[in-house]
Order: structure tokens, then sequence, then C-alpha cells
């Protein structure tokens, strides 16, 4: 029984990890669509004409910071050589400063990793929550995973430090994101298009591994020889960088960013959406009475593995 929970919470994980490392940027909208925005489509377009590339993204990443939340609709490709292969999409309420998150997470595939096709994710006060769609530990179907609390329970100093700069990447709001891309020295304006039925302006980039590792808050959780070793591994992993494409709406907010990466088995592609920037994100974690905490649960299991040896 523990085992299977397990396989499902590692499911979970890699789900989250989707989030944590291609959480793009985003889609305006009632708020900013068409003529309700605060400027013209018309107007946008001669201001994007006047500004670098640089500039505008600049201008975007402000905006976006400010906002704070936005509901998020994703898509990320992998290619079936890869292991979990297939297709994610997560769609539901991001908000940043602090992070939360309510979120589905629809993975193709998953039934055969010992995972559900569909799992709602909650993040709140750095803890998350899977709704694993059965009962465990009696009544429960909510699984509480307090990450710090388990790399502190470990006494692994090392785990602890690993962890923090996770939960770090974890936060890289939209607006980081789009910080992460000014650190490309190759953004252009292709000018402008028309995404998700809004009029906006279309900017690409790419960036090196050594640009998008400055640009990851984790690495500054790191000592210069950690980040030669993680710069290292991501190297041999076959991952050549990564590129980017942004369009950006009347009201300097994103309207779609597509990242692609390359590796030997096959480009990973995500595309991302978001609507309704500065909606109230308001996130609860479940009633205590449906949440099983999986660090006590696990603990039990050990202290009873230890009896039956001790018997």
């Amino acid at each position: 029984m523990h085992k299977h929970i397990a396989r499902r919470v590692a499911a979970a994980l890699a789900a989250t990890a989707v989030l944590a490392g291609v959480t793009g940027c985003q889609d305006g909208g009632d708020k900013t669509k068409g003529a309700a925005g605060a400027r013209s489509s018309q107007e946008a377009g001669q201001e994007a004409g006047k500004r670098t590339p640089t500039q505008a993204l600049t201008a975007a990443y402000k905006k976006t910071a400010a906002a704070k939340s936005a509901k998020v609709t994703m898509t990320v490709s992998m290619p079936a050589s890869m292991t979990g292969g297939g297709q994610a999409r997560i769609t539901g309420v991001m908000g940043w400063d602090p992070l939360v998150m309510d979120v589905t997470v629809s993975q193709s595939g998953a039934a055969a990793m010992g995972g559900a096709e569909k799992n709602r994710l909650i993040w709140v006060d750095d803890v998350m929550y899977v709704d694993l769609g059965e009962r465990i530990d009696g009544s429960k179907t909510w699984a509480k995973m307090d990450l710090k609390a388990a790399a502190a329970e470990s006494g692994d100093a090392g785990l602890v430090k690993q962890l923090s700069a996770g939960l770090s990447d974890i936060k890289q709001d939209p607006s980081q994101q789009l910080a992460l891309l000014l650190n490309s020295p190759n953004v252009k304006h292709l000018g402008p298009g028309e995404v998700n039925g809004q009029r906006a302006e279309h900017y690409k980039g790419s960036l090196t591994l050594q640009e998008a590792l400055k640009g990851r808050k984790s690495a500054e959780l790191l000592s210069p020889q950690e980040r030669e070793k993680l710069l290292a591994n991501m190297k041999k992993s076959g991952l050549k960088g990564y590129d980017y494409d942004v369009w950006v709406n009347g009201d300097d907010l994103p309207v779609q960013v597509n990242v692609d990466m390359q590796t030997p088995q096959g480009k990973i592609g995500t595309a991302t959406s978001y609507s309704d920037y500065g909606a109230k994100a308001t996130v609860q974690a479940p009633p205590p009475a449906d949440t099983a905490d999986l660090l006590q649960m696990f603990k039990e299991l050990g202290t009873k593995i230890k009896q039956q040896r001790a018997a």
C-alpha cells in the first residue's frame, strides 16, 4: 500500500517539477483584451516599433511582477524516448509573492507509471498537497508533503541545501522568467501577430546553458564549485540551450511564451498562456481531516519495519 502511494506521489512530484523548471509567461485575459486594454492595438504596435526588444521586455517584466497572480494553462511535450515522455497539461491559478498554486495536471501515460491521469495539486506555505483520487490512511484522500520538513528530518545538510535551491526555482514567478530571457544576447522583435485572440508583439531569443544558469535563483545558493558541477551535469545531459518565443500584448503583459529545449532524445517543448492578471489567487490547504501527512506515514512505516526485523 505504501509503495503504491509512493509511486503515485512520485508521479505528482514529476508534474510539480515541470512547473518548477519551465513555468513561463502568460496570457492577458479579460482585463487586457482588445479595446479594453490601457492602449489600443495600433498604439501598442507604434510604441513597439519605437522601443528596443530589451526595453519592451523590461516593461513586461515590471508589469508582470506587479500583477502577482494569474490563471495558467501550460502544455508540455516530451519525446516518447524519455522517461515519462508524452504530454502534460497544467491548468489552474498561480500567485507569486508569496507563491501559491492550485492546478490540475493531466498526464498522458501516467497510469503506466503508477500515477493518475489527473492530479490536483495545491501549493501553499511551501507545502504541497496532492489529491490522489483514492482513500489513503483511512478516509483521507489528500497527501501532504512538507519537503523542507522531510529534508530536515533526514539530517542530510546537502539534501536541505539542494531542496532549498529547488524551492527557489519553483518560486521563479513569470516575471523572473522574463528576467531570465533578458539574459539572452540575441533577443529580436519579429513584429505583430495574433495569439489567443489578441494582437501581440512577437519577440524571440535564445539562451545558452551558462546564460540560463546565471538567471536561476537557485544558483545564488550554490558555491562556485557547485555551480560548475551543476553546469557540467546539464551539459552531460546533452541539453544545448533554450529557445524562447514571447508575445506581449498592448498592456505590456505576455500573452504567450513557448520554450523549446533540444536534447539527444528529441525536443522538449512548452507552450504557456495566462489569463486574468491580478485576479486574487485564493488558495487554501485541504482540511486536515482529509489530509494524510506522508512524512509521518513513512516514519511509522520505518518504525514497523524495524520492529519486525527485531522480532
